[in-house]
């Protein structure tokens, strides 16, 4: 009778969850990663380490004062995090196979100069990087190398976990 039970397939205990897949991985990191980095980007904001808040990416497109409120800074991160999705996006499709912090970190200075050089006269809130005080732009500095190394390598190391284990990643950088 015991063993009939661990052979049924219809028990619970039985049951295996599916995995998920690499691309559904892919996808929480993003949204995990650009809401956790952007929270903690408001915590700086807060104790004034910065000038730039969540909310910066509202501005050019909504209309109300609400989005200069604490809504509007949390309407804000969830934003970012879905703009992180495709962010996370682009790094699986190019640099997935790169097993090296320093790529996460490059790619982190990469999406800042593209928001500082690019995309600088969409948002009104950031200055030219010439005229941003230095608490702001050592702050920014460093969030974004924190989120590119994030993003990066949780990427990079769930890409070689798909490999197997013969392919362990290297702490050793």
């Amino acid at each position: 009778m015991v063993d009939a039970k661990k052979k049924d397939p219809r028990l619970e205990q039985n049951k295996h969850e599916e995995p998920m897949s690499f691309i559904a991985k892919v996808v929480v990191i993003g949204l995990f990663g650009g809401i956790f980095w952007s929270l903690l980007a408001y915590l700086t904001y807060i104790f004034n380490f910065t000038e730039l808040s969540p909310n910066l990416v509202l501005k050019p497109w909504l209309l109300g004062d609400w989005k200069n409120r604490v809504l509007g800074q949390f309407v804000g991160i969830f934003v970012i995090g879905l703009i992180s999705v495709g962010v996370a996006l682009l790094y699986y499709a190019f640099l997935k196979k790169f097993q090296s912090i320093w790529v996460g970190a490059a790619y982190g200075l990469a999406l800042m100069a593209i928001v500082y050089f690019v995309l600088n006269p969409i948002f009104p809130d950031i200055k030219p990087i010439t005229e941003t005080d230095r608490n702001t732009l050592i702050t920014t500095i460093c969030f974004y190398v924190l989120y590119g190394v994030f993003i990066g390598y949780s990427i990079s190391f769930e890409a070689n976990e798909m490999k197997g284990p013969s392919h362990a990643v290297s702490t050793n950088e």
